[in-house]
């Protein structure tokens, strides 16, 4: 069995739905199906539920009838006898009566928040199932909020989710196409969640593992990771076989197309990942495996936002204890770090979440000296296979970025990546001069 995801523009329209269905069913396997909300659907849901934190119920319910009235006119292009529209106005009736009925909630809490966003999912499975049903495929929906669970740090629990989906396929060893929800799940008190990090992706991956999938499909717009940033440089291509570790770090440092969190449950099982694209479809796109291509270098990632922080030991030499007591900082307050380059007195670190920088900088500064730190910074991910006996990859990379000042470099740590921090202002320059000096063109 395989699992295939397809994203909110995959199924924001009545065609882009029946395209779907040509697809699933063209391959002879048995399949799970996981759909993200309609294209738009999860921005409305939101603020209508920022409608009604405010408590503007006369708002909220112009967003909710704008809404509903968006889902009338797709469910007459989607189905196309009687019965299969009849089908689907029940379904969005259901829905939107249970929206309608957060409007008299108060107060509107977190919970009610968690629970409309979920909306958008469940009303585009069922809407599709129902329209599998009005074309004869043999197929089923399979509830999310029944297998997917998180626990008190947020993290997905696997077991759960192998133990409960395991039970539901073996009542149903009939049905060949099988259709559930991506992004929402339960909390450890029952209520409606999310998985937050990676979305309907993260589903995939998380149901791909449980279930030990012969591969997990991700279909979007595009054909693949590519080995840049298509929107930033002209001459890009598709990067064909990745390793996890590779696509990891690509996700990590910034590459859209993947969420860093995807690629755990499936490596964890050892299950393929593969990027696809929904318009063109017989395109080979990206394969995520185990073992890859022994080309050196892969592609190259941006992550921009990125706040350095440089740190001096007020102690100078044989400092030791010094390291600890700054990471120890930065685990009080809950943020990752992201790049680290020492000296013998100094240390310098990136992070991407500024939210208590003041905060860190304070206690930081209790023991240590701190210079002004940088704000507005990128940092540029090369990635590949850099394995140790391998010579003049470095010497590619600073010649390539010969004329663009470079902040840090963190390379040896991993045996996938090269990472560079610069200025913001120079990161399109800088990728740009990366893909013509490291990349060969016809």
């Amino acid at each position: 069995m395989q699992v295939w995801k397809f994203g909110g523009t995959s199924v924001g329209k009545p065609e882009r739905m029946h395209s779907i269905r040509n697809l699933i069913t063209e391959d002879s396997g048995r399949k799970i199906v996981v759909l993200s909300a309609l294209s738009g659907t999860t921005n409305s849901l939101i603020s209508i539920g920022e409608s009604l934190k405010s408590n503007n119920d006369a708002e909220a319910n112009e967003k909710i009838d704008s809404l509903y009235a968006h889902y009338q006119s797709f469910i007459k292009e989607l189905y196309k006898t009687e019965e299969g529209y009849t089908k689907g106005k029940t379904i969005i009736d259901n829905e939107f009566n249970f929206i309608r009925s957060l409007v008299n909630i108060k107060p509107f809490t977190l919970k009610q928040e968690k629970e409309i966003v979920a909306e958008g999912e469940l009303l585009s499975t069922q809407m599709f199932e129902a329209y599998l049903q009005e074309e004869g495929v043999s197929s089923a929906l399979l509830p999310a909020l029944d297998f997917m669970l998180i626990d008190a740090d947020n993290e997905p629990v696997l077991s759960f989710t192998e133990e409960k989906l395991t039970a539901m396929l073996s009542q149903l060893e009939d049905k060949q196409i099988f259709i559930t929800q991506g992004f929402i799940c339960r909390n450890p008190r029952g209520e409606v969640d999310n998985l937050k990090r990676g979305g309907s992706d993260y589903t995939a991956s998380l149901v791909g593992g449980a279930i030990r999938a012969e591969e997990i499909q991700i279909w979007t717009d595009i054909d693949g990771m590519h080995n840049n940033d298509p929107r930033i440089v002209k001459r890009t291509f598709p990067v064909r076989e990745l390793t996890f570790e590779e696509a990891a770090e690509l996700a990590y440092f910034g590459a859209k197309i993947l969420h860093p969190s995807t690629i755990t449950p499936a490596k964890m099982r050892g299950v393929p990942v593969r990027l696809k694209n929904t318009m063109e479809p017989n395109a080979y796109g990206t394969l995520i495996a185990d073992k890859t291509t022994d080309s050196e270098i892969k592609a190259i990632a941006a992550k921009d936002g990125i706040t350095a922080i440089y740190i001096h030991s007020t102690r100078m030499l044989n400092a030791y204890g010094f390291m600890r007591k700054v990471f120890e900082v930065f685990e009080n307050f809950k943020t990752p770090v992201d790049m680290i380059t020492t000296s013998e007195v100094s240390i310098a670190v990136t992070i991407d979440n500024a939210e208590n920088l003041d905060k860190i900088t304070a206690v930081l500064g209790q023991f240590a000296d701190l210079e002004e730190h940088d704000r507005n910074q990128s940092i540029i991910c090369i990635v590949g296979n850099f394995m140790a006996d391998k010579a003049g990859i470095a010497l590619k990379v600073m010649e390539a970025m010969r004329d663009i000042p470079i902040r840090m470099i963190a390379y040896g740590a991993s045996e996938h990546n090269i990472s560079l921090l610069v200025d913001t202002k120079h990161k399109n320059e800088a990728l740009n001069a990366l893909n013509e000096g490291l990349f060969k063109f016809d």
